[in-house]
């Protein structure tokens, strides 16, 4: 078996050759014996099947299995031909031929390592930065809002009529063709005016309602309403006003912090404002970090190495961002590439070189990351989607098990080790 090794570059390397007709037939007898020591065959004892019966029941099979193990160990002797440790070899050798001939398979493939690299001069390329600060009159006013949030609602002092913005409290009943409807009834109700919490048109007939006045107002409830029974029904709602509510303003207090702060029971009026101005600066690092700093020390590390890239792996990354596109396009747009190779291709290389750099740094961050210790658990990634998931309102378990199906957990891993391993770089996770 001859092997022609052409080192394309560092990590590169295109092995060729040809897969003797002679060696896949010796192959094809070597399985057809095998086979017949454990195939079932109606008139023949086990293990007595004639090879000559076996390769003519199952001829296609052991020819497709005997080209793969040929194959297979071609690859095998051209990577010790080449030099090439299969510890190194990353993903799936690239066939860039695969001909069938009179004697033989004409094979070339590509096999890639991953790439090495002097990281040296790494830090020389982190961006400087003013670490932002919070004013006293946004934390002050962010703790106002803390407190204003949790100030009971007191009737006011002063009876007047009600106006938009005014808390409420009421009762009410409904009526349809003069007939009370299921859940349409409320006693001492607390009803926000303008608030949108009622059907289109009820808060905005209470205003100029005075204390203790009963009033009957007509609404229409909308076309998509969840009731069957009222979707665009007009009925009557009797309504009383008890009382107008307001919020009684709270003074911080140490009393009042741990009353916030449940569970802590350290906390102070002082301590607390430092918590929220904690918060802030670290909101405020947070947008620094993902609209600004990340963007642009990513750019200035894969600016700053040159080396070269596995060309497996670039065309995945290309597949990859090729199928983001296409997840956008309208049915007759993705149908035009899928009848159209020269069109498909020319989108190929259009994303070529965006697919190169997203490549070459997820390598860089790779081997930053074990340089400067920096690793993230499985449980981490568990937890970091768990979260997300509960602030959408969707299902933890769901989500994950989509993550888990189409393979996306490395790319959560790797995008968490990055933020990571840039915050550490940026000094932004003390």
């Amino acid at each position: 078996m001859g092997i022609t090794v052409n080192k394309v570059d560092d990590v590169n390397t295109v092995v060729a050759g040809v897969l003797d007709n002679a060696l896949i037939e010796e192959a094809i007898e070597k399985l057809a014996k095998q086979a017949a020591k454990q195939v079932k065959v109606d008139g023949f004892r086990p293990g007595k099947v004639p090879v000559s019966v076996v390769k003519q029941l199952h001829g296609d099979k052991l020819k497709q299995d005997a080209e793969s193990e040929a194959l297979k160990d071609f690859i095998d002797e051209a990577m010790k031909e080449a030099g090439i440790s299969p510890v190194d070899v990353l993903g799936q050798p690239g066939f860039k031929k695969y001909e069938k001939g009179d004697n033989g398979i004409d094979v070339e493939v590509e096999i890639s390592v991953r790439p090495a690299f002097d990281t040296e001069g790494y830090k020389e390329v982190v961006p400087a930065y003013e670490k932002p600060e919070v004013d006293e009159e946004k934390v002050n006013g962010k703790v106002n809002e803390i407190l204003q949030s949790r100030a009971p609602w007191v009737k006011i002092k002063r009876k007047r009529m009600v106006k938009d913005g005014d808390m409420t409290l009421i009762d009410f009943e409904g009526f349809m063709n003069g007939e009370p409807f299921e859940g349409g009834k409320a006693e001492k109700y607390n009803l926000q005016i303008g608030s949108g919490q009622f059907i289109p048109g009820f808060e905005e007939q209470l205003v100029g309602m005075k204390y203790d006045e009963e009033r009957t107002i007509t609404v229409t409830f909308p076309e998509d309403y969840q009731n069957e029974n009222l979707k665009g029904q007009e009925v009557e709602f009797k309504v009383k006003l008890h009382e107008i509510q307001e919020q009684e303003a709270q003074e911080l207090t140490d009393e009042v912090a741990r009353e916030i702060l449940q569970g802590d029971e350290s906390v102070t009026a002082d301590s607390l404002v430092e918590r929220v101005r904690d918060e802030m600066v670290n909101e405020l690092k947070m947008k620094l970090f993902q609209d600004e700093l990340k963007p642009k020390l990513l750019e200035a590390l894969v600016e700053k190495f040159d080396f070269a890239l596995p060309n497996n792996i670039i065309e995945q990354e290309i597949d990859a961002k090729v199928n983001q596109r296409a997840q956008e396009m309208s049915e007759e747009e993705l149908e035009s590439y899928k009848t159209d190779f020269v069109k498909l291709e020319a989108l190929r290389a259009e994303v070529r070189g965006e697919a190169a750099e997203s490549v070459k740094a997820t390598f860089i961050v790779d081997s930053l990351a074990k340089l400067e210790e920096v690793t993230v658990e499985d449980q981490e990634v568990t937890q970091a989607l768990y979260y997300e998931a509960y602030m959408a309102g969707q299902d933890p378990q769901k989500i994950l098990k989509h993550y888990e199906e189409n393979n996306l957990l490395p790319a959560v891993k790797m995008n968490m080790i990055e933020d990571k391993l840039f915050a550490k770089l940026l000094g932004l996770d003390k």
